[in-house]
């Protein structure tokens, strides 16, 4: 049971990248499913968050209008869409599942945005 994140890389101010993070071993359909993020030498922070209960995903102030959090019909792969990157979103980016029974991390990716 794991989850591995994908799609991290080098990309300059104001590009896209398009972050994976598939499941292995159970279905994200019973999951609260986040991204995170911890820049050096910061505290992780909460980037965007979707729920199993339905409803509006969360974002924090710092990404709204800029990054999208999804999931794929098949339940396996959830997606963070990050449009217009500035260097301090610079960061490793990990996806996290929870729910009442059990939560798991995924190893991180790297982000880099730079010129």
């Amino acid at each position: 049971v794991q989850l591995v994140e994908s799609g991290g890389g080098l990309v300059q101010p104001g590009g896209s990248l398009r972050l994976s993070c598939a499941a292995s071993g159970f279905r994200i359909s019973r999951y609260d499913l986040s991204w995170y993020r911890r820049a050096p030498g910061k505290e992780r922070e909460l980037v965007a968050a979707i729920s199993t209960a339905g409803g509006s995903p969360n974002y924090a102030d710092s990404v709204k209008g800029r990054f999208t959090i999804s999931k794929d019909n098949n339940e396996i792969t959830v997606y963070l869409q990050m449009n217009s990157l500035k260097p301090e979103d610079t960061a490793v980016y990990h996806c996290y599942a929870r729910n009442y029974l059990s939560d798991y991390w995924g190893q991180g990716t790297q982000v880099t945005v730079s010129s």
